[in-house]
């Protein structure tokens, strides 16, 4: 119980690491105080260029995969791996350095799943790609991949574990987008300029 303990503050702190404020940072700006205010890549790309927000798209998606990664090595079971996963996401949505206001989580639950089910993970993504290149609006790719990731997973026939999980991470991504959808809804979200 002590090991497993540590492993999921471990998680909880990795996925409080603000890299998107890092990485602003090094440019001279705040993401917190220019457009959504929001400190996930997209934002960070917005503020800061493309190459500070792919930088924290890909740290953003290594801080949920790792943990996961690092407890199916150790050999921990389905159950302790999710609840790894978990704690990375709930650590960059509610971070303790940021007095828990974090980003919406998207990128970071990727890296979750990504450890769970490559595949599965794979497909969501190209939906989302699919999506913000038609439509051109991230929180709508985000919404809509996912949403369909559970049924993804339920298609696959993914653990219950794993399921359960997707569930959970989808509902609080989608509360956390309650803002975006809404400007959706009144044609007022910021569309992506690619």
């Amino acid at each position: 119980m002590a090991e497993m303990a540590i492993f999921l503050l471990f998680s909880y702190l990795l996925g409080s690491v603000p890299f998107g404020l890092i990485f602003s940072r090094l440019k001279g700006v705040d993401p917190r105080k220019m457009g959504s205010g929001n400190i996930g890549a997209t934002n960070v790309m917005r503020a800061a260029g493309k190459s500070y927000g792919l930088l924290t798209l890909l740290c953003d998606i290594l801080k949920g995969f790792l943990p996961v990664y690092i407890a199916k090595y150790i050999g921990f079971s389905e159950s302790v791996a999710a609840l790894m996963g978990f704690a990375s996401f709930i650590g960059h949505i509610l971070p303790l350095s940021l007095k828990f206001r974090g980003g919406k989580g998207v990128a970071t639950a990727l890296g979750v799943f990504l450890a769970f089910n490559p595949l599965a993970s794979a497909i969501a993504l190209a939906i989302f790609v699919s999506v913000v290149i038609i439509w051109r609006y991230v929180s709508l790719g985000s919404l809509v991949s996912s949403i369909s990731f559970p049924f993804l997973l339920i298609m696959m026939d993914e653990s219950k574990e794993v399921r359960l999980l997707a569930a959970l991470v989808v509902a609080i991504v989608v509360l956390r987008h309650s803002d975006n959808i809404a400007r959706l809804v009144a044609g007022k979200e910021n569309k992506l300029r690619l």
